[in-house]
């Protein structure tokens, strides 16, 4: 059983507020035995860790019922059936979803201030109210969006890191570890690159804590896409580990790790960790480097306690 998406969720929401106001938690509890979600199902989290998935859609099934006026709020985290509801279930259709809440006048004029506001804003407009078939909530659309985002956004730092020099890209990896936590300043970052002639085969070193009680020896590899870094440069930078008696080394590159690569990284006696490019670029994304924030977008939600006696 996969989680039901909120359109789905819709029908059964309306038939638990059939015999007067309830709790909207207590409806996300019945209706997660209704449709025997897993206890992993009831668990999943958005990404942002506050709600689970499928109460989100509870949620949202509830707020469009009362947008065609279906339901109504009543007080904190409570609503009832209305009138126009009760109707409904008089003759119950096979499904309650976009296209039918579209029959009911309020919420035409609800999806139409929200094509309206979408115009307004220069971005791309709602979906019609006649389009039934989506089944994602408005928030899972735009976390969606922010994905695809931020996957076209790791492409382009990729493609640029791999235009140019190893040692520009060495220079990006001292520079995340930094924003990372790792060493120290930013003004230290040509201390840490040590990639050249006689370097010992380790392109950098970066105190792993301020104090340099410990520290990181990093090799970094600009390799095209398709060309995969194999067991034979992991040995290599073992063998330089042990040169500097080092315990623990940090290899990355831009393309990917073969898997004996991998494979010969958890046998060998040394902590190596193994970052491939998009690995690499997530983590760039994550802590700012080589990007920067182009807008914010606050999402607000209804203050329940503001609108108690």
């Amino acid at each position: 059983m996969t989680i039901p998406d909120f359109q789905t969720v819709m029908l059964p929401v309306l038939r638990a507020a059939a015999d007067g106001e309830v709790r909207i938690t207590d409806i996300v509890e019945r209706l997660a035995d209704e449709f025997g979600l897993s206890q992993e199902e009831r668990a999943h989290l958005l990404p942002s860790g506050r709600q689970t998935t499928f109460a989100n859609r509870v949620h949202w099934a509830k707020s469009y019922l009362g947008k065609a006026g279906l339901v109504e709020l009543t007080r904190r985290a409570h609503f009832r059936i209305t009138d126009r509801g009760r109707e409904v279930l008089a003759a119950p259709p096979e499904r309650i979803d976009i296209k039918f809440l579209n029959h009911f006048p309020d919420f035409q004029r609800f999806r139409q201030a929200e094509a309206e506001a979408a115009t307004e804003a220069g971005t791309a407009q709602a979906p019609s109210a006649s389009q039934g078939d989506t089944v994602l909530t408005p928030d899972e659309v735009m976390r969606g969006a922010h994905r695809q985002l931020e996957a076209a956004l790791a492409d382009d730092l990729l493609q640029r890191i791999r235009a140019g020099t190893p040692a520009f890209f060495e220079s990006v990896v001292v520079r995340l570890l930094v924003a990372m936590g790792y060493g120290g300043s930013m003004a230290e970052i040509d201390k840490a690159l040590v990639g050249g002639t006689g370097d010992g085969g380790v392109d950098g070193v970066i105190d792993q804590d301020p104090l340099g009680l410990d520290r990181i020896y990093v090799q970094a590899k600009r390799y095209a896409d398709g060309n995969s870094v194999g067991a034979g440069a992991i040995r290599d930078f073992f063998g330089s580990l042990d040169r500097f008696k080092a315990n623990k080394g940090l290899f990355v590159t831009t393309s990917t790790f073969s898997p004996s690569a991998r494979e010969t990284a958890e046998l060998l006696s040394k902590r190596i960790v193994l970052i491939d490019g998009t690995q690499f670029t997530r983590l760039m994304i994550r802590h700012g480097v080589g990007c920067r924030v182009e807008d914010v977008l606050h999402i607000k939600k209804l203050d329940e306690e503001f609108f108690e006696a």
